[in-house]
This record gives structure tokens, C-alpha cells and sequence, in this order.
């Protein structure tokens, strides 16, 4: 375990020098991208980020724009290494998905344009000062948690309980602001429709099987995926457990539908990468920090994976989209 972690930590040295080009050898806009950790739902963040720039004309293929892109694989040090490499290297502006990647970049970069996605609005993650300012250089697409009811509502109009309570699971992160925010209102919620919310925090991707596991031995009848940063890197563990235990997964984000959930209401990842990188793009013609701003998501789905749902014995009704 030591042993890989300074491996990839010597790894990623290397490919930190490997491109450590200076701005002005590159002759054109720089932009950082960083991911912090590996997964299919949060790649098509940075697939729309990046289609975004190309259609104002900002291609690597073209040689118009120079990109530095960096994933922490969930590693902290790494993230910090990655935090300081995109600022050592002076690039015009940085993208970041997730909470972890926004986190990390905002509180150590104060003079880089910073656009996220995949993440909350800068109140829900305490990067509101006492005045309701965020910080001058954040910009990008935010989500606040509102949509969650809609999501989480989904579950008791389509899930027939095992008794005559509904037990609905779920995990949450105790260090995610938003996570923790996430799981306040469904609790909430959960008492103003009468169904019984079980959960269990979860922390590290690592204790993924074993809490779930404990979930699953409460005999829930659904497991709702909160949206946050354990639950996109442990959902392939959080659903064969389920599955197993003909438990349906239900969650507000359309990409873990992609991925073997049922049903959710919620953004599309790609257009909200997509959305974060129309500002990166308009920034780097403008130039104007002036205009930095965030932007709540705008396109969210209401979505059933096809297959999942027949497995299941669930129908949806035309105001969802089959994936």
C-alpha cells in the first residue's frame, strides 16, 4: 500500500515536469483542468467542459488552447501537488469538478480564474464570507439541493414497500458540506411524507461494501445515491450489493442512471461541464474578471435506465426519458 502510494506520487512528478513548458513557450491560452478522482460519470464533465471551448475555437487539435489536465486519484497530496503545479505554471484559468478539486483550487489560488461543475452553489460549501460574497476569482456552475425532493419523491411513487412503512437507504459523507446538507432536507423530508430515511455515514470509498451491507441488513426496499464524491466512486460496490439484495437504486444524478441506477431528476453531467466551459471560453475572449460569476445548473432530466426498470417491474410515465 506504501509502496503504490509513493509510486504514484513519483509517477505524477514525472508527468508534472514532463509539460512544464512556461506560458510563453506555449504562445496561447493555458487552461487547467482538475479532477479529483477517477470515474466514468465525472468524465463527461470534462468532455462537455472541453466541447464547450472547442466551439468558441479554443482546440487542442487546432493548437489553439495548451491543456493541463489532473486527476488525484482521491489522493490529497496529490490534489495539493496538482493545486500548486497549476499555479506554478501560470495558466489563464482552471476548471474543477467536484467539491474536492473546487475546494482544494479555491483555497490556495486567489489569482487564477477558477470555473467549476459538479458541485454546490458556494453558500452550501461555506465559501460565502459574513457579507454573502464568494471569492472574486470563483466562477463556474453550481447546483443547489431543491432538486433533491423531486428526486428523492420519485421512490414512494414507484417502489411498493415489503411492509407498510417504506425504508429508503442511504450513505453521506461527513466531510462534504453539501453531502451533509443533502442529507438535513431528506431527513426532513422523509418525515413530511412518512417514510422511514436509515443512514449510515460513509467516508472513504474503502468502507463502501461493509456500510452498505448494514444498510441492506435493516431491510430497506430502496437505497437513494446521494450525490457526492464517495457515493460517484463507490456506486459500482453500493449497486451489486443492492442488486443482489433486489434493493433498486434510485439517485438525482443522471449519470449514475447511465451507470445501473433506476430513475433520477437531475443534471446532466455533460451539459453541466458543458455549461462551466461556455464561461472558461467567454473569460478567455473577454478577459474581464469583472464578469465572473456562478451560475446555477440549467438543464436537468427526469430519466429511467430501461433495462433496470423492467428487471424491477417499474413503469414510468412520458415525462421521463429512457436511457
Amino acid at each position: 500500500m506504501i509502496y503504490n502510494r509513493i509510486l504514484s506520487v513519483l509517477l505524477l512528478s514525472l508527468g508534472l515536469l514532463s509539460c512544464n513548458s512556461s506560458k510563453r513557450d506555449r504562445g496561447v491560452p493555458t487552461v487547467g483542468f482538475i479532477e479529483a478522482f477517477e470515474d466514468a460519470t465525472i468524465t463527461d464533465a470534462r468532455k462537455g467542459f472541453m466541447d464547450a471551448l472547442a466551439k468558441e475555437g479554443y482546440s487542442e487539435k487546432k493548437k489553439s488552447i495548451a491543456v493541463i489536465h489532473r486527476n488525484a486519484q482521491g489522493d490529497m497530496n496529490t490534489m495539493n501537488q496538482i493545486v500548486s503545479f497549476m499555479q506554478s505554471e501560470g495558466v489563464d484559468c482552471i476548471g474543477t469538478s467536484t467539491t474536492l478539486s473546487t475546494l482544494s483550487a479555491v483555497q490556495r489560488i486567489k489569482d487564477i480564474p477558477i470555473f467549476m461543475c459538479v458541485t454546490a452553489m458556494p453558500k452550501i460549501l461555506g465559501l460565502e464570507d459574513e457579507k454573502g460574497k464568494k471569492p472574486a476569482n470563483l466562477s463556474g456552475v453550481g447546483e443547489n439541493l431543491n432538486y433533491i425532493d423531486t428526486s428523492f419523491a420519485i421512490i414512494k411513487h414507484i417502489v411498493k414497500p415489503r411492509k407498510k412503512q417504506l425504508r429508503i437507504g442511504m450513505i453521506y459523507n461527513q466531510a462534504e458540506p453539501q453531502s451533509v446538507d443533502a442529507f438535513n432536507r431528506l431527513e426532513k423530508l422523509a418525515k413530511e411524507q412518512q417514510v422511514d430515511l436509515i443512514a449510515l455515514p460513509l467516508n472513504t470509498s474503502a468502507d463502501a461494501q461493509l456500510v452498505v451491507r448494514g444498510l441492506l441488513n435493516r431491510r430497506i426496499d430502496a437505497f437513494f445515491a446521494n450525490p457526492d464524491n464517495t457515493v460517484f466512486a463507490a456506486f459500482e460496490t453500493i449497486l451489486n450489493n443492492c442488486d443482489k439484495n433486489n434493493v433498486p437504486v434510485f439517485t438525482s444524478e443522471v449519470g449514475l442512471v447511465k451507470r445501473g441506477a433506476v430513475a433520477a431528476y437531475g443534471a446532466d453531467i455533460y451539459q453541466w461541464g458543458y455549461q462551466a466551459g461556455e464561461m472558461a471560453a467567454s473569460f478567455l475572449k473577454k478577459g474581464k474578471r469583472a464578469d465572473l460569476k456562478v451560475e446555477e445548473v440549467r438543464i436537468r432530466k427526469r430519466v429511467y435506465n430501461e433495462e433496470v426498470a423492467k428487471r424491477y417491474g417499474f413503469k414510468f410515465d412520458n415525462n421521463f426519458e429512457s436511457l
